[in-house]
């Protein structure tokens, strides 16, 4: 049985030890080879002295130090903290503060720009290098506050000081914490246990069908709880993980094609771009599946993914970190109900509330809430937050007894009367115009239809005359935005009542991203909200 992150690789090694687990460009891993890699760090922690709940950081590429990295700390009880590779010294300075890293684990070019900020980070110990001898780092790296080592170093301490390792007693120990985009104010760390994670993996496995035959392209961020999954799903069945750190979507096509690939998830901007890139005849047809989550996937996103990769049934999900995914739309039903989120995944449980705690009717607005043993442990060391989103499981709820805590995810939702879910907007997105509650997301659904529309986003702008107004940030192909404008503006007309149609359009070359690929709203609502209309 599955109970600790670090088993996820272990049990795959005793049952097919020859079988690839992870692939890098050219180089291979088999699942007994990476479990041995994994072991030997977990012995170099040991002997730096991590114990039971430190916290290691680990800022850098997809590639097997990442990764054997993250899986070592389930060996020893700490926890892991993976970092955007692509956020700055003084973010990556913020997180490692935030969360008191004890040991963080980089590349030189990383650590340089770090270097500066090491002072003010008292709780870091030591720092390992994974592309550099002791000698460079010596010249490279002046401080009497940190002790750093080259990869190599660090795993022959492992090896001189062989120490018995102690993996946690309980499965609800702590075991990551991932930080969230900070769209809002500082990110946030969520604290994941072994059982969120391993749960998760099992989860998402079951309604994929994945096997120990897929091979699965994992283009996601490790620091995403999504991109986090393609790991631990594709460890759990035995299947083959392919990393990549893709520039230009035709990077992720010829993955597809040289690794014969069998799975792929992206969020929508990836998708929007894959749709517009060359597809050889053929590269396609490998895919068994693909998944979407991160925001609504455009329907005519969707039917061009399908003509590229024929036999992929698509997935289309919903999920937020604070409780890794809530629910996913079976390939079956897309047809019928293109814009749901779907139903409950297994080992979830899904409310929709209404602000007084009720249950709301079919197709009433409410809040999604989530119920079940994938709920995570809070926010590190911020109670209040926690309290905020975390509170005591609904007297509603069928498997209440099973869970202490339900998280409020902060969207609406509305349940139609076969129980399919739809998401309408954020609690703190909805607009208020004319007396009427408008959802970013339905306005958005119905222009993304028009043919001149590549993206768009719709956020509020404040207004006298009518509380706030409505305003469409677009891009577009077509470069005269004159024509383009009146041509939006006339579909509007026919497509939109009146309340719903924008007060204002915006074009944009692109929309700008947070470090998941979302679309970055409350940078928009910054930027672009602050003209009285």
């Amino acid at each position: 049985m599955t109970t600790f992150v670090h088993e996820l690789i272990s049990h795959s090694a005793l049952q097919t030890p020859t079988a690839i687990a992870l692939q890098i460009k050219a180089k291979e891993l088999s699942y007994a080879q990476l479990n041995s890699k994994i072991t030997k760090v977990a012995q170099a922690y040991a002997a730096l002295a991590l114990t039971q709940g430190d916290r290691v950081g680990i800022y850098l590429a997809k590639n097997q130090e990442n990764v054997q990295s993250m899986f070592a700390c389930s060996l020893i009880g700490a926890a892991f903290v993976p970092i955007n590779p692509v956020l700055k010294a003084q973010q990556v300075h913020y997180i490692a503060n935030d969360c008191q890293i004890k040991l963080l684990i980089t590349n030189r070019a990383r650590l340089a720009a770090l270097t500066p900020l090491l002072a003010q980070l008292p709780a870091l110990a030591s720092i390992i290098v994974i592309d550099a001898n002791n000698q460079e780092i010596t010249k490279t790296v002046c401080t009497n506050t940190v002790n750093i080592l080259s990869w190599q170093a660090f795993l022959e301490l492992g090896e001189q000081r062989s120490a018995n390792l102690q993996p946690p007693i309980s499965a609800n120990a702590l075991a990551a914490i991932l930080y969230t985009s900070g769209s809002t104010g500082q990110p946030k760390g969520i604290m994941l246990s072994h059982t969120n994670i391993v749960l998760g993996a099992k989860s998402v496995s079951q309604y994929l069908e994945q096997t120990a035959d897929d091979n699965i392209l994992a283009v996601l961020p490790l620091s995403f709880d999504y991109g986090l999954n393609q790991l631990t799903s594709c460890f759990l069945v035995g299947a083959k993980c392919i990393l990549l750190d893709y520039l230009l979507a035709n990077d992720v096509i010829k993955a597809i094609s040289k690794y014969s690939i069998t799975g792929l998830a992206a969020v929508p901007p990836l998708w929007l771009q894959l749709t517009k890139a060359n597809w050889p005849k053929g590269v396609g047809q490998s895919v068994r599946y693909f998944t979407n989550s991160g925001g609504v996937l455009p329907l005519k996103t969707l039917n061009a993914l399908q003509h590229y990769m024929p036999q992929a049934k698509p997935y289309l999900m919903y999920g937020l970190t604070e409780a890794f995914r809530s629910s996913f739309l079976p390939p079956s039903e897309i047809k019928n109900r293109p814009t749901s989120i779907g139903k409950a995944i297994p080992h979830a449980e899904i409310l929709v509330l209404r602000d007084d705690g009720s249950c709301c009717d079919d197709n009433e607005i409410g809040e999604l809430v989530h119920i079940g043993p994938l709920v995570s442990l809070g926010y590190w060391q911020n109670k209040a937050a926690t309290a905020e989103r975390f509170k005591p499981t609904p007297k509603q709820a069928i498997n209440r007894q099973n869970t202490a805590l339900a998280v409020f995810s902060g969207d609406y939702v509305k349940r139609d009367t076969e129980g399919f879910l739809y998401f309408v907007a954020r609690k703190d997105a909805m607009i208020k115009t004319s007396g009427y509650r408008v959802s970013p997301t339905e306005v958005e659904s119905v222009l993304l239809q028009c043919p001149l529309i590549d993206e768009i986003a719709i956020i509020a702008s404040p207004s006298n005359e009518l509380g706030q107004s409505i305003t469409a940030l677009i891009v577009t192909l077509n470069k005269n935005t004159e024509v383009a404008e009146a041509v939006v503006m006339k579909y509007c007309q026919v497509n939109l009542p009146n309340y719903m149609i924008p007060k204002k359009i915006i074009f944009l070359n692109e929309l700008p991203r947070n470090t998941n690929g979302k679309v970055d709203t409350a940078w928009l609502s910054k930027n672009y909200n602050n003209e009285l209309i």
